[in-house]
């Protein structure tokens, strides 16, 4: 009898009360539309017991972890869930450092590393000549140099890292960043203030800023002309425009100066000193960063590490080059040095150096192979960060385990695909359990078994509809995407004309684009294309978007913006790092709810107004939870734990704010109710009903309005950015800049999505998307398809065109999913 994992009548959320048996040792796919109980199933029930019953086992307490609403569940294994959230934010942190290859690199330069000697220049092997004993430093062990006998400290592995002392540049504590401001591109010196003097200013909020700075010029008496080029004022004036009324810098000037009284005051923050306010508010990610700040240390010109250590050298290569590398070339030049070794070499570095040609390898295998180890972690997508992980896991030799990947394709091009499945199938034949919620038909048919929920999202799903092969799926009437499989792919639909003008973006240079010039077709749909790492987000959203500022940094311009009157950038960014924000907030919709609750005749009679219906503000809230619904526990060693909150029993608010009912409804049933739900509750309310009605639309109608946006996929996020955008009105030429928006749907609603997108364009706008999805792409009007390959072998500009003309194309990797 095969093994198997059997929940039966699982309930958690939309879960109506279903059995299953989930195949042992087996690689399982778990699919369905969004928000049919994909993650439900195997995350929050699932895994949470596996979570449970191990902790139980150990003798730990467990009261902070609620058993989810499930009959039983036999045949669990310890578990580990792979997400999609980046969730190591630090700015050290590395794909090297999280993977431990750089740690194997930097044992590599400390036993083979050869570096000059700072008195003769002639390199020297790292040979231990002597040991010394410091009362202050302790041991130290030194080597000579034969041709001039000068002695210097042996290098440790501590030297190469940019996280100690030893090794860290001295200018930048090892960051490889410095903030600075670029003045030449915040003001323009032979330019007046009239004339657009500061570059920053636009528009009438320009004008407003104008005027204030006019008015604290006023009060302290201060001659600025602003007919005059800034290179004329004075150094008061100067200082007052640059750093504002409150800096040192300024006020030294009037230490004793008494301003007339008849002179409104004018308070100015300063042009530098309000971008680093946002600066430092922002954590370096203000919209302006990137464009106004130079940011490269200038002494180890962004490489981390000090001189001395840059200068060792292990066939002819320093650390910081090798770091830079892509993986693939990584791998070659391992491969290199392992075949050039002596055999006393080899003996010293051979184990840690055919591990990390190992763990290059698996990475490589995952379609990374375009990553650096010096590339920051918090720039990595979700799947990046998914898929570096899994990559790691494999090493660690664990069997027995249930894996549960959250769909570890996203932003994966459909060429690596087949890299990523061997990587499951070996974590499959190590003797673990290989559960994966996924939308990619690549992937479902090299899987052992397939469980597909639905046949809705939200109410409408929770049962499983089909089980089985893919060929079995497309057998069963119920399977949605069964259905979907078996109907093929759709005829090309007529292709738009545009409008005949572009938009194009000259020699772009940056990152690995090989100085190419690539025009955008307006009033089209148009898919940006190619492997991942081929230069398709930088060519979008770091230089097409930048016409919007004037600031070309990676290409000498952006033109035919003049045809553009508004740009909307979506990209896959989260939307907050705060468990406040939910959906309801984020859309607005919270304000016209609370002043909704308030205007109730029971409200009126408390005397209870919008402010105590805010679980953000002190009033009507639960102040044990202060809002939140829960409280979190400290698991020592584990990641922290939400509980629900002991007082209001996850309620949020004070008991009189929950006696206040909306159609028989509290505001907390409101809040945990499906944005789908909700809808026939809100007609007669117009600005609720518009936002609820626009994103059950696009295929949101499952999300709860009281959800977390740190819970949403990148592709969710994405969504509701877009329905944000859209709820505002405009007659205005738009540009819609979307990255990936298929992420995370069923093709069933990758549908949805393509109607919504049309519509857009069907309006007289503008859409460009990064995209992968080759349903998506085949429905686009023109495609630009970048490569060949990642990294250091992608940057060009392979093809442009139509599908059908892309298709053709022998040396594009699109081309062949076409």
């Amino acid at each position: 009898m095969n093994e198997s994992i059997r929940i039966k009548g699982a309930r958690e959320h939309n879960l109506k009360n279903i059995s299953l048996d989930i195949p042992k040792h087996k690689f399982v796919v778990l699919t369905g539309p969004s928000g049919s109980g994909k993650s439900t199933l195997a995350l929050d029930t699932l895994q949470r017991e596996c979570q449970r019953q191990y902790m139980e086992s150990m003798g730990m307490v467990t009261d902070g972890i609620s058993k989810p609403k499930v009959d039983s569940m036999i045949g669990l294994s310890p578990s580990i869930s792979v997400g999609q959230h980046v969730t190591n934010r630090n700015p050290r942190s590395t794909v090297g450092t999280v993977t431990d290859m750089y740690t194997y690199l930097r044992l590599i330069y400390e036993k083979l590393g050869e570096r000059p000697c700072p008195n003769c220049q002639h390199m020297i092997l790292p040979t231990i000549d002597k040991e010394e004993y410091n009362e202050e430093t302790g041991f130290k062990q030194f080597i000579h140099c034969p041709h001039c006998d000068h002695r210097l400290e042996k290098l440790t592995r501590s030297h190469f890292s940019y996280n100690k002392p030893e090794g860290a540049c001295e200018t930048c504590d090892g960051l490889g960043k410095v903030s600075e401001i670029h003045l030449d591109s915040v003001f323009d010196q032979e330019l007046s203030l009239k004339e657009g003097g500061v570059k920053i200013w636009t528009g009438a909020y320009g004008d407003y800023l104008r005027d204030i700075v006019k008015n604290a010029a006023a009060y302290y008496g201060i001659t600025l002309d602003e007919n005059s080029a800034l290179k004329e004022l004075d150094d008061v004036a100067r200082d007052l425009l640059y750093y504002g009324v409150e800096d040192e810098k300024f006020t030294t000037h009037f230490l004793d100066v008494k301003p007339p009284k008849t002179v409104a005051k004018g308070k100015f923050e300063g042009v530098l000193t309000g971008m680093w306010r946002r600066y430092i508010e922002k954590g370096g990610n203000s919209g302006e960063a990137e464009l106004f700040f130079s940011n490269q240390c200038p002494d180890c010109k962004g490489k981390r590490l000090k001189k001395e250590m840059r200068e060792v050298l292990v066939a002819n290569t320093s650390i910081t080059n090798v770091s830079s590398f892509p993986l693939e070339d990584m791998q070659t030049w391992l491969t290199d040095l392992h075949a050039s070794l002596s055999h006393e070499a080899e003996e010293v570095v051979e184990t840690f150096l055919l591990d990390l040609i190992e763990k290059v390898t698996r990475i490589i295998n995952v379609g990374l192979g375009y990553l650096s180890l010096d590339r920051q972690t918090i720039s990595l997508s979700g799947g990046e960060a998914q898929r570096l992980r899994l990559a790691s896991i494999i090493g660690s030799g664990l069997t027995g385990v249930l894996y549960i990947l959250d769909e570890p394709t996203a932003g994966l091009h459909p060429k690596d695909t087949k890299g990523l499945v061997s990587v499951m199938k070996q974590l499959r034949d190590l003797g673990n359990t290989v559960l994966v919620i996924e939308h990619d038909a690549d992937v479902m048919r090299e899987a052992d078994h397939i469980i597909d929920m639905g046949p809705g999202a939200g109410n409408r799903g929770g049962t499983v509809v089909g089980e089985g092969s893919l060929e079995e799926l497309m057998s069963q009437e119920k399977s949605i995407t069964g259905a979907y499989l078996k109907e093929g792919r759709q005829e090309a639909r007529q292709r738009r004309e545009g409008t005949g003008q572009y938009l194009t973006v000259h020699h772009a240079t940056k990152h690995n684009l090989k100085d190419i010039t690539v025009s955008f077709p307006l009033g089209k749909f148009v898919s940006v294309t190619g492997v991942s790492g081929s230069g398709k987000s930088t060519l979008v959203f770091d230089l097409l978007a930048s016409f919007e500022t004037g600031v070309y940094n990676g290409c000498q311009k952006v033109s035919g913006h003049e045809n553009i009157e508004r740009v909307i950038t979506v990209n896959q960014s989260p939307l907050s790092r705060m468990q406040r924000s939910n959906i309801a907030t984020y859309t607005d919709v919270f304000t016209p709810l609370r002043n909704l609750f308030a205007s109730l005749p029971e409200a009126k009679e408390r005397k209870l107004k919008p402010k105590d219906f805010s679980f953000n503000t002190v009033g009507g809230r639960c102040e044990h939870c202060q809002g939140l619904g829960f409280v979190t526990t400290n698991m020592h060693f584990l990641p922290d734990l939400e509980v629900q909150c002991p007082v209001c029993r996850g309620n949020r608010f004070k008991e009189t704010i929950l006696e206040v009912t909306y159609k028989g409804y509290s505001i907390t049933q409101l809040l945990d109710m499906s944005i789908e739900e909700s809808l026939p509750l809100f007609e007669g309310q117009k600005k609720i009903f518009q936002v609820t009605q626009l994103l059950c639309e696009i295929g949101l109608g499952y999300l709860n309005w009281g959800q977390s946006v740190k819970t949403l996929s990148g592709g969710e996020g994405q969504r509701l950015k877009l329905a944000k955008e859209l709820n505002k009105p405009s007659n205005k030429s738009t540009l819609y800049l979307l990255d990936e928006p298929s992420t995370g749907l069923h093709p069933s609603d990758v549908k949805r999505l393509l109607l919504l997108l049309n519509r857009l364009v069907d309006a007289g706008n503008t859409v460009i998307i990064v995209e992968h999805n080759s349903d998506v792409i085949r429905e686009s009007d023109w495609v630009i398809d970048l490569g060949p390959g990642g990294g250091n072998a992608g940057g060009l500009l392979v093809a442009e065109g139509t599908p059908e003309s892309i298709s053709k194309v022998e040396k594009s990797h699109t081309a062949a999913f076409l």
